[in-house]
């Protein structure tokens, strides 16, 4: 692992920790239960994609939860920069994380699989 990518990993454990602080210190109480599972930078970190667990959320609470994030990113970058004391923060773009949901499927459809291959021997 070189330098750069171990400041890399670093920063984006500190933005895993400050982001739902960040988000806990907004007068909205709905943005203070979201479950942020991880922080990914891009390599320059000027960009960086929060992602969070969609489990709890149907589709349109999403949506919703995501507009209000959107007009909280200003504020959640100004709690980052100020804690941090760093000169530029990552420009924040907040997704629910769809990646458990496609390994559940990825899972059942390799059960059902197995099963099938069960009932041939059979």
């Amino acid at each position: 692992m070189t330098e750069a990518e171990i400041k890399l990993k670093r920063t984006e454990s500190v933005l895993l920790e400050l982001v739902p602080q960040a988000l806990g210190s907004l007068n909205d109480k709905r943005l203070h239960e979201l479950n942020i599972l991880e922080v990914k930078c891009s390599r320059g970190k000027s960009d960086a994609k929060v992602y969070i667990n969609p489990e709890e959320y149907t589709e349109s609470e999403q949506r919703e939860y995501l507009k209000l994030l959107r007009k909280a990113r200003p504020i959640v970058e100004t709690f980052c920069l100020k804690d941090q004391g760093w000169f530029r923060c990552p420009k924040f773009t907040f997704e629910f994380d769809e990646q458990l949901e496609k390994s559940r499927n990825i899972d059942a459809l390799f059960k059902k699989i197995a099963q099938e291959r069960k009932g041939e021997d059979s």
